[in-house]
């Protein structure tokens, strides 16, 4: 067989139809990085019958000492448990980018080795952890296995089957706080470009990136009707007719316990008038807050999301929301929307990164209380794995701490304030 560049149709039709198909190893993501500063290859390692049996985008890029190093994202694409195929793959590879003064490559593929019980959070492994061993005897290096968000992309990730996902089933805080956030006039928007902006406002202290990153993100996968950007806006009419409704309703309660509490002083009444007092003084608020947002002219957008979508499954990329507006509870009302909107044509959603620390004292413990919340089943990946090129260079690298300072993206104690809550 032989190892050769393929072309754009060659590698979409062959990637496209693997089950370890990502919106990771497309042309379109090899664009967006060309963006962000990377080169790239469509490689395909090809039989004598010109039969392709294995491919892969990678992306290279050069780093310090005039070295490069190449990227696979979410791996190859390839049978590993045929280990004579990824045998002689990895060796072409090898010679191929050789030539090309690459120190080595990194993996991280999107094989899942094992699913979490959300109950008691124990690891049920399966027979995908055999690649494992595999990667290991044909040279590739065992990275360590973040908890957290240190690698490129996240290990654990949660994933919800759309066929069956109803709002019944979900756990009953976030199906409170939903239901609390449509009495709030929340809507969801399908928006158009322009709409990154606005999107912008919410993640700028989440993400480390550059400002038109998730502009090239829309317009390179917009080309193939493979994205979708959602805005959630307030319709202040409808907040305050909500508002004064269920203000309404709690002063005639409130006005009940009050004369209960006048009759008999007993704990019961007591604790009943002080929740009902709790929850005027929030309508309140809320009537309060509703006639002021009458009164402006702009739509009010307080949360938004870019979804990749293609073949049988989406995922949510990434999402923010307005701290200014917390108490709407805007990004649980922006997931259910975005989960109902896509079940009927699709099977899956994958909400995207998860830590595998389900410990209280999890600084990201937020964020994973908030996606389990949508009875996902919770996924391990394989991890992230070099394949050496230049053992020589590469093992400097590693001993200078030039790589754990590129590809280490997070600092645990650094963020644990700002990352409590999603």
């Amino acid at each position: 067989m032989i190892l050769r560049e393929l072309s754009i149709e060659e590698f979409t039709d062959f990637v496209s139809a693997s089950p370890l198909w990502t919106h990771y190893q497309t042309i379109n993501y090899a664009l967006l990085m060309g963006e962000n500063g990377y080169d790239y290859d469509l490689i395909g390692f090809v039989n004598e019958y010109g039969q392709i049996k294995a491919a892969s985008l990678i992306l290279t890029k050069t780093i310090k000492f005039h070295t490069k190093y190449g990227y696979a994202p979410k791996g190859f694409i390839l049978d590993y448990f045929n280990q004579g195929l990824l045998k002689e793959f990895v060796e072409a590879l090898k010679a191929y980018y050789k030539k090309k003064h690459v120190v080595f490559i990194k993996i991280n593929p999107e094989i899942a080795i094992s699913e979490i019980d959300t109950t008691n959070f124990v690891k049920t492994y399966n027979w995908n952890y055999d690649i494992k061993e595999i990667l290991e005897d044909n040279g590739f290096i065992k990275l360590k296995d973040n908890l957290y968000f240190e690698s490129l992309l996240p290990r654990f990730s949660a994933v919800i089957s759309l066929k069956n996902y109803d709002i019944k089933e979900i756990s009953k805080n976030t199906r409170n706080k939903i239901n609390r956030s449509t009495l709030k006039g929340l809507h969801l928007e399908k928006a158009e470009k322009s709409g990154i902006d606005i999107l912008q406002n919410f993640i700028a202290k989440k993400r480390n990136t550059r400002d038109f990153y998730y502009k090239d993100y829309y317009n390179v996968f917009e080309r193939n009707d493979m994205i979708d950007l959602f805005l959630v806006n307030i319709h202040p009419d409808e907040f305050l007719v909500n508002a004064r409704k269920l203000y309404e309703l709690e002063l005639e309660k409130n006005n009940h316990y009050q004369s209960l509490l006048e009759k008999e002083s007993t704990n019961k009444n007591i604790n009943q008038k002080m929740d009902s007092d709790r929850k005027l003084l929030s309508y309140k608020h809320d009537v309060e807050l509703a006639t002021e947002l009458n009164k402006q002219k702009n739509r009010i957008y307080i949360a938004g999301a870019l979804v990749i979508h293609q073949k049988n499954r989406i995922q949510i990329l990434m999402s923010g929301y307005d701290k200014k507006y917390k108490s709407f509870d805007a990004n649980y009302f922006l997931h259910h929307s975005i989960l109902e909107y896509y079940k009927e044509d699709y099977d899956y959603a994958e909400l995207n990164g998860m830590t595998g620390d389900f410990s209280l004292e999890n600084p990201y413990n937020g964020l994973n209380q908030f996606k389990l919340g949508f009875r996902p089943r919770v996924y391990e990946y394989i991890g992230e794995y070099d394949l050496p090129i230049d053992s020589k260079k590469y093992y400097k690298l590693r001993s200078s701490g030039v790589l754990a300072k590129i590809f280490n993206k997070t600092d645990i104690k650094k963020n644990k304030k700002e990352k409590k809550n999603d």
